[in-house]
């Protein structure tokens, strides 16, 4: 063995290096404590262009051969600069702090490194992954012969959903059992309906499964943002009238931009009454089903076809933890294929649980491992009241954006996000100087706020995910807003100089 592959071996995890194991990662933790304790805004600002030179400059082909050099340098190329989420005034996108416990299980799975596509590489962390399933479908109500899988986000979940309910379509309209692979003339006629605040990941997965350009519909939204109901029962017979199917419904628990619950229970009904596939995208708003209080906005869910969970966005865990739950287990089997090296048939005749059987992925981690110590530590009425927390504070931040002369807000609070843009300038100026505020925000790193269109025109939005921001946190953003948004309008108005 050359003396390269002889020292490699020491940095292997295995019993005889478990001490090493022990000190490096005790390193890791030390600098990222030292690093959060020490973060006093949510970023530094640095654009791409400042980073890219010093990414760039590493030599991936000469190792530092020093576990204390390698996070020096992590600290320059990444850590310095990272986006932080646990801060108060991270006010951005869907991104939650995340809880111990789920940081303790990250740690373990990443050591144990099992796979759950097969049970010979996981053995009871797929009996634990099946339970948190089995506990998640019983929260949402969807009866004892629910089933479903983790998955790596929103986007595959939905993605899976819609394959799923595209088989289902697809065997309804050529009678009998499913055909592989679907008919393009089938494929042709299928749609799917969804709201105009649904999530891009519908368009996404159409596409991907090869569906028409214009297989998904969006039907509007009422002075609320949720999907009106009216538009939806007309646009379902307008496709029966076409000769088209609607392969599935897609109603959102809890929209990106405003929070918004669709009316699931009449959604639910029209789905019902037609006999479609009713998937609801509670990616955001599955944080409901430990609430304490709120459980009751979510209700109709129960009557979903399948539903999107992210434990990442509102039960505190990070990145990834998702899963896709479906009322009927057996329809997870679109997604079955049998190899013999991995899951040969006669494992599934055998009872052997393989989840790579439910998955659209093979490999796959452990993520369930977080979640299952988050309960076991905290309880899921303690993440219940973490998710009120944010609630809470997005209504009275509405109240005061709302009463505030210099902003104007979209719509009231639903969830954890507010909506709103400056409004004391020249309307000509508006979209131009809210732009301009988050863009200066973001580079001064004192905060994050996001930014979307409503109806054309450039907002502003505060995304509220952590329960240790304060209104005060808020109000002094809103005040750092205001005064780049002000002196753009200022600007852009004064004449230039002449001569």
């Amino acid at each position: 063995m050359s003396s390269i592959g002889s020292a490699a071996r020491a940095h292997l995890f295995h019993d005889g290096t478990v001490e090493r194991y022990r000190d490096v990662l005790a390193r890791g933790v030390d600098r990222v404590a030292r690093r959060v304790a020490a973060v006093d805004r949510p970023g530094t600002g640095a654009p791409p262009e400042a980073l890219a030179p010093l990414v760039g400059a590493v030599d991936l082909d000469r190792p530092l051969g020093d576990t204390d050099a390698a996070l020096d340098e992590l600290h320059d190329v990444w850590l310095r600069d990272a986006v932080w989420f646990h801060h108060r005034r991270y006010l951005a996108h869907l991104n939650c702090p995340v809880v111990i416990p789920a940081l303790l299980g990250e740690a373990v799975l990443s050591a144990v490194n099992s796979s759950l596509d097969t049970w010979d590489q996981s053995a009871g962390a797929t009996l634990m992954e099946r339970r948190l399933i089995d506990w998640t479908a019983e929260r949402i109500g969807l009866g004892g012969a629910a089933d479903g899988v983790f998955t790596s986000g929103g986007t595959q979940s939905n993605l899976q959903a819609m394959l799923l309910a595209r088989e289902e379509a697809h065997r309804r309209v050529v009678g009998g059992a499913p055909v592989r692979p679907a008919r393009p003339e089938v494929l042709a006629r299928l749609r799917i309906v969804t709201s105009a605040a649904g999530h891009f990941s519908v368009q996404k997965a159409a596409t991907l499964l090869g569906l028409a350009a214009d297989a998904v519909l969006t039907v509007p939204t009422d002075a609320s943002r949720r999907m009106r109901t009216d538009e939806l029962a007309r646009t379902i017979d307008r496709c029966r009238r076409d000769g088209q199917v609607v392969m599935a419904v897609v109603a959102t628990a809890g929209t990106t931009d405003f929070g918004t619950i669709d009316p699931l229970p009449e959604v639910a009904d029209i789905c019902t009454a037609a006999g479609i596939w009713l998937h609801v995208d509670a990616a955001y708003g599955c944080g409901l089903l430990v609430s304490p209080t709120r459980r009751h906005l979510l209700d109709g869910i129960e009557r979903a076809a399948s539903v999107t969970v992210d434990y990442h966005k509102s039960f505190f865990q990070p990145v990834s933890s998702s899963a896709l739950l479906v009322r009927d287990g057996r329809t997870l089997r679109h997604a079955t294929w049998h190899a013999d090296y991995l899951n040969p048939a006669r494992a599934a005749e055998q009872g052997i649980p393989n989840q790579v059987d439910k998955s659209i992925q093979t490999t796959r981690r452990f993520d369930a491992c977080k979640l299952w110590l988050t309960l076991r530590i905290m309880g899921p009425d303690a993440v219940g009241a973490l998710f009120d927390q944010v609630v809470d504070l997005a209504t009275e931040v509405w109240r005061r954006v709302d009463a505030d002369p210099r902003f104007e807000v979209a719509a009231p609070a639903q969830l954890s996000t507010v909506v709103f843009r400056y409004a004391n300038a020249d309307p000509n100026l508006a979209d131009e100087a809210n732009l301009h505020a988050r863009e200066a925000l973001a580079a001064s790193g004192a905060a994050l706020v996001a930014g979307t269109r409503v109806d054309g025109a450039h907002w502003l939005k505060l995304t509220l995910l952590n329960p240790e921001t304060t209104v005060d946190d808020v109000t002094a953003v809103l005040d750092l807003i205001a005064g780049h948004a002000a002196w753009y309008a200022r600007t852009a108005a004064t004449p230039a100089p002449v001569g």
